[in-house]
């Protein structure tokens, strides 16, 4: 008995070559969390600094708090609409503890953005605004904010989809909208999400209760029509189409047929009753090709070509139905 025990157990030491590979399995998936891990704590390392929380005080007493981000050296904040809450002053706390005042220079509930200028007289690690226009699904998104209070917190995910439409406080549709599954909670609103470039390609606006795993951003170039709006004229104004939309692909077969130059457009996907598009005759899954003869290969685009100059104007407007092109005449009124 004690033989053939030995034997086996000789036998179980025997080297054998299978799990070799697992073991270099095992090290270069070690190698690429490592990578993972070292490209966020980077990003963090770069943008976390610009993160502040907002705080907003009515008649003394704490109204509300959420989160922001410094886009410009002297001091501008860019954060939610649902933030500030109409105020027109907020307390300004960045990653180092410094306490600074700010003053609310525009709120743009159509977008829920808003932008708070720094009082004091100081030099701020600021982040800079990407394009969200390059953006694909997959790519990894890093939320920085400050939810239920906790300062400098981070979550990682991927943008989940583009191009969603998300009904702002006062019931318009804000268009471009990104979705991800970085975690976001309460607190975080205002915050900026960042993609592996250390870019803000989005500011995050908010969750669906209930929902794991489903929140969203405001699409950074949004955000940057935004606030150059409200740094010249202190607010936004901005022609109203009615309608929400999101990017897509156009079918090659039918672009090649009608000698179309641009590669994408901006479908319907929501029209608001009584509305220019209404009353156009627009239709959800009609994809918008022009705008006063100006291309669209975007929900972006309309962000853009929809501004006060269009405001009561009546212009063309080209269009992709199924397979044919079509143009109404829209009469276009401020929003």
């Amino acid at each position: 008995m004690y033989e053939d025990h030995s034997t086996s157990f000789i036998l179980d030491e025997t080297p054998h070559e299978a799990p070799e590979p697992v073991a270099h399995s095992v090290a270069e998936d070690a190698a690429l969390l490592d990578a993972y891990s070292q490209a966020v704590t980077d990003i963090v390392d770069r943008v976390g600094p610009s993160v502040v929380r907002i705080d907003i005080r009515r008649n003394g007493k704490p109204a509300g708090s959420g989160s922001g981000v410094i886009v410009s050296p002297d001091g501008l904040v860019l954060t939610n609409s649902h933030v500030v809450q109409g105020a027109k002053r907020a307390e300004v706390t960045t990653l180092d503890g410094r306490s600074l005042s700010g003053r609310v220079l525009g709120d743009d509930p159509d977008t829920d953005l808003a932008l708070i200028r720094i009082d004091e007289d100081v030099l701020l690690p600021s982040a800079r605004l990407g394009d969200s226009k390059k953006l694909r699904r997959g790519e990894i998104a890093i939320a920085i904010g400050n939810p239920l209070g906790f300062d400098a917190t981070v979550t990682a995910g991927v943008i989940s989809a583009l191009g969603r439409s998300l009904r702002s406080k006062n019931g318009r549709l804000i268009d471009n909208v990104i979705q991800t599954d970085a975690a976001l909670n309460p607190g975080n609103s205002g915050g900026p999400l960042v993609s592996s470039r250390g870019e803000v390609i989005g500011i995050n606006t908010a969750i669906i209760t209930g929902a794991q795993g489903i929140c969203f951003a405001v699409a950074a170039n949004t955000a940057s029509f935004v606030l150059g709006e409200i740094v010249r004229h202190g607010r936004v104004r901005r022609a109203h189409l009615g309608i929400g939309a999101g990017t897509i692909p156009l079918p090659r077969r039918i672009a090649l047929r009608l000698g179309l130059s641009q590669a994408t457009g901006a479908v319907v996907t929501a029209i608001e009753p009584d509305g220019p598009a209404d009353h156009a005759g627009l239709l959800t899954g009609d994809i918008l090709l022009a705008i006063d003869g100006m291309p669209v290969s975007g929900a972006d685009d309309l962000v853009r070509l929809l501004d006060a100059d269009k405001i009561e104007r009546t212009i063309p407007l080209d269009f992709l139905r199924r397979s044919d092109q079509r143009r109404v005449w829209v009469a276009l009124r401020e929003r």
